[in-house]
Order: C-alpha cells, then sequence, then structure tokens
C-alpha cells in the first residue's frame, strides 16, 4: 500500500461514520429505491446510451488510458446487481476499445465477450456508470496488452450464467486479478466477482492486498488491506472498509468513503 492509502485511516473519521452511518444507511436506500425506479422503469431499447463524459476524449488525452466502469444492469437486474467494463485507449490512439461480457450474444450462438472500438463511458441502458478506476501514463501503457491478452483468452468465452457466475463481473474480476496494476476492486453489488478465475477456492482479493477463499461464488471471504473484510452469502456481499471507512452492502453497494479513484 502507498503511504497516501496508509495514512488515509483517521480514527476520527471512522468514529464519524459509525455515528452517521445508520442515517446515511437510511438516506442511501431511499435513494436508491427512487432511482431505482427510474431506471428500471425505462425501456432497455429507447434507454439513453449516450456518454457519461467521464473519460477524456483522444484530443484530450494523448497518453494511455485504462478505466474500469460500472453501471447498474439491465430490467429488473438493476435492483440487485451491476455490469461491470474496461475501456482502453493506447498512446497516440484516436479511440477508445471497450472489453464487455454479454449474455445474450450466447444464447444467439455468439461468444459472451465482446471488443469493439466504443465510447468509453456509455450509459449501460439508462444507468449512469461510476468510474472506479483510472490509469494514464507508463502504467496504462503496460496494463493494455495484458488486458486485451486475457479478454481473447478468456476461459468462459461461450458460458454465461448472470448467478451467481460466470458473469460479466467474473471476466472483469479475473482481468483485474491478473493485471498488477489493476489494484480496484469491483462494487459489492457486482455479482459474479466472487468466481475466482475457474472457479478456483483461493486467490489473491481483486486489490492484491489480501486472500480470498470462495464457493463458486456462493459463499466465501474477502480479507485485504484494500477490500477490509467482506462475506460472500449466497452472492449477496456484507463489509466494512477500514482504509476507507465504508460499509459494503447487496444490493445498496458501498456507503461512506467513497473508493478510489
Amino acid at each position: 500500500m502507498s503511504p497516501e492509502q496508509t495514512s488515509a485511516f483517521n480514527p476520527a473519521k471512522t468514529q464519524k461514520i459509525v455515528h452517521t452511518g445508520g442515517m446515511k444507511l437510511i438516506g442511501s436506500v431511499i435513494a436508491f429505491m427512487l432511482l431505482g425506479v427510474q431506471s428500471q422503469a425505462q425501456d432497455w431499447r429507447t434507454a439513453t446510451r449516450d456518454s457519461a463524459h467521464l473519460a477524456p476524449t483522444p484530443q484530450e488525452e494523448k497518453g494511455a488510458v485504462v478505466q474500469v466502469y460500472a453501471a447498474r444492469t439491465v430490467s429488473w437486474r438493476g435492483y440487485f446487481a451491476v455490469h461491470s467494463w474496461i475501456a482502453t485507449k493506447a498512446k497516440g490512439a484516436d479511440h477508445y476499445r471497450t472489453y464487455h461480457v454479454i449474455g445474450w450474444r450466447v444464447k444467439r450462438g455468439l461468444e459472451a465477450v465482446r471488443i469493439e472500438t466504443d465510447i468509453p463511458d456509455r450509459h449501460w441502458f439508462g444507468a449512469k456508470p461510476d468510474l472506479i478506476e483510472d490509469l494514464r501514463g507508463a502504467e496504462a501503457e503496460a496494463a493494455i496488452p495484458q488486458i486485451d491478452k486475457l479478454a481473447r483468452d478468456y476461459a468462459y468465452k461461450n458460458t454465461y450464467r448472470a448467478y451467481p457466475g460466470p458473469n460479466s463481473n467474473t471476466f472483469i474480476s479475473h482481468i483485474i486479478r491478473n493485471v498488477p496494476e489493476l489494484k480496484v476492486e469491483l462494487p459489492p453489488h457486482a455479482i459474479g466477482k466472487d468466481w475466482i478465475n475457474q472457479a478456483d477456492l483461493v486467490g489473491w482479493s481483486e486489490s492484491k492486498t489480501g486472500v480470498q477463499f470462495s464457493l463458486f461464488g456462493m459463499l466465501g471471504l474477502t480479507v485485504g488491506l484494500g477490500e477490509g473484510v467482506e462475506l460472500n452469502l449466497l452472492g449477496l456481499n456484507f463489509g466494512v472498509d477500514f482504509m476507507r471507512p465504508a460499509l459494503k452492502l447487496p444490493m445498496v453497494g458501498r456507503v461512506g468513503m467513497t473508493d478510489k479513484p
């Protein structure tokens, strides 16, 4: 962990989080319900797929860029989970490349993995994405070829299970776990992220600062400096982040200090 990350733990802030956690939790649940009803009521066929303006344009940023996004998934599933993806831009490139796993592609006889030139930060059928990782410069340059190879060699190209995985979050988690430059963790409601590699029982945590035990993404425990403590019960994650004080809750996500970036 960097000195900045280590110094982020502050007892006074932790006490404040505990004292106000109940109100924040209630507020988050209410906001989630209100926004969720609005978002999930949209018809995916007419919902916006416009840019959320979270990524720099190739004209603004000439260097390499790697970004990880998560947004509420489509229809009723959006009440419970998010869909995650990765966008990359090589140094000097005039476009972004995006990496997704899409369930309906398998039903149509296509590979689940979709790699294409696209807008990096599109709304996910009406749901505004959250930027959860943003690499630039040398780190991004080193990460891009690794991301591309891992995506093309993904073991579950022709398999998709929304619950408990392997799904889109399994795919992105697999890439995160195997690219040293990516030290981010997916949000607690990224169902499928706890399916480790090829259904391994034990592995490094996504932040690479701890260890994870998981039984087919259904039952598990993660302990790490980056993640804190996270318990997976039937695909629903409950946890506490001590480094950046926050609660981790199913459906709602993170309540407390924001995670990086």
